[in-house]
């Protein structure tokens, strides 16, 4: 009776888990749809993320929800193949990416001028490229 009581919950298990895994709405919770405007608020939202000061209480939520909006774009915009060639996606993506190796290799440490001052550069350039529609 205990095996097939085990068993029973190992199959609800994996049931659960699949469908809640099959689940979109929590992919692209965040995301509207609208590349151009999706990807204005993630650059305006990690740009107050990176500028936060290190004693800033909010700094760890904010660091928390640039994670979490840097997975969800690129969950949503990854196999897009309109939004795939476009110079902005490249930027953003390679900008993102930095960010979130930074935070992924140094969690607890506070972002270096230089990669403040790079993603701050990159950002331009996706804007810039936006405004032509690239």
């Amino acid at each position: 009776m205990r095996q097939l009581l085990t068993r029973f919950f190992a199959l609800i298990l994996v049931a659960v888990i699949g469908l809640t895994g099959c689940n979109s709405a929590g992919v692209s919770g965040q995301m509207s749809g609208d590349y151009r405007q999706d990807t204005l608020t993630v650059i305006e939202t990690l740009r107050t993320a990176i500028n936060l000061s290190a004693d800033d209480p909010d700094k760890n939520v904010a660091e928390a929800s640039a994670r979490n909006l840097i997975n969800d774009f690129f969950s949503f915009y990854r196999r897009d193949n309109a939004v795939e060639g476009l110079s902005s996606f490249a930027t953003t993506r390679t900008a993102l990416n930095a960010l979130a190796g930074h935070y992924s290799s140094y969690p607890n440490r506070p972002i270096p001028d230089k990669l403040k001052n790079r993603l701050e550069q990159e950002f331009k350039q996706v804007e810039a490229a936006l405004k032509r529609g690239a």
